[in-house]
């Protein structure tokens, strides 16, 4: 696989978005607006709801296979490409970051578990089919204030009842245990911002206005490693990306992603991945 490019490539939202939101209805053949079955980053979200069809999608080294009735959900700094679509129908929507609300942003980032698979017969399908079908609607429209305003209530609508739904499934209960929720989820949000510049999860817990050890336990007893683990982890991903889609060399890399020292980097590297980097880069490069 040759690779002349130095950077991952990002895609900008298409110029025919509307108020920051371009839906696409997967039924209707429409001319290519950029090349989706090569590794890409895009610079705003990405929802699709895919009422019928079979789909392969790569996102970030992961093979991700499934059936509509579904919803995926994909993130700007995550890489990804489509291997194989088949008897699509639905939408697939696109929209700026700046229009969701914080809140919402970071609950569907850190609790939306792709794909999130439907039952065709509930209302809640129903209620998202109805309004995805609306958006398109109201984006073949004449654009205007009022009607701009519309297609970001209905997004919002989309959005908050999704929200709903993973609220639902994932049961949080007590009182206590929301409370950890809360932290493990303000951590993620940290720790994608800061994650290249702050290695010391004691940094991380100053940010929290927490202790390091309340941070680090409760991260531990919700996802089984702590805190100092995932910041690691969240550097080798970048890495792993940085080695695949570009040319930039090892030492480069490790600087991208916040090491100075190469040794200690190609060491941690192995430790995560059970490779070295070059080794990395070799085996998926074929």
């Amino acid at each position: 696989m040759k690779i002349n490019s130095k950077d991952i490539v990002r895609f900008e939202i298409s110029p025919m978005a509307k108020a920051g939101v371009r839906s696409v209805n997967m039924g209707v053949k429409t001319g290519v607006e950029h090349d989706v079955s090569k590794p890409h980053r895009d610079d705003h979200f990405m929802l699709m709801f895919a009422a019928k069809g079979d789909f392969r999608f790569n996102i970030d080294f992961e093979d991700i296979g499934f059936s509509g009735p579904a919803i995926l959900w994909i993130t700007p700094e995550q890489v990804h490409r489509i291997i194989e679509v088949k008897g699509p129908e639905g939408w697939v929507v696109g929209f700026d970051q700046a229009i969701v609300s914080e809140n919402l942003k970071q609950l569907l980032e850190n609790r939306f578990n792709n794909p999130m698979q439907l039952d065709a017969e509930s209302h809640f399908y129903q209620q998202i089919f109805i309004l995805m079908d609306l958006i398109e609607k109201l984006q073949s429209g004449v654009s205007e204030s009022h009607t701009n305003q519309a297609i970001h209530s209905v997004l919002g609508a989309v959005l908050h009842l999704i929200a709903g739904k993973i609220e639902a499934d994932t049961s949080l209960g007590k009182s206590h245990e929301n409370r950890s929720f809360v932290i493990k989820e303000a951590f993620i949000q940290v720790l994608k911002k800061k994650y290249k510049v702050w290695k010391q999860p004691a940094q991380y817990a100053a940010e929290l206005a927490l202790s390091a050890a309340h941070l680090n336990d409760t991260i531990k007893a919700l996802t089984g490693i702590p805190v100092s683990v995932h910041i690691q982890q969240a550097s080798i991903l970048e890495a792993k990306r940085l080695l695949y889609f570009t040319n930039n060399s090892v030492k480069e890399i490790g600087y991208e992603v916040g090491y100075d020292e190469p040794v200690y980097f190609g060491k941690l590297f192995r430790k995560i991945t059970g490779s070295t980097p070059l080794e990395f880069r070799q085996q998926f490069r074929v």
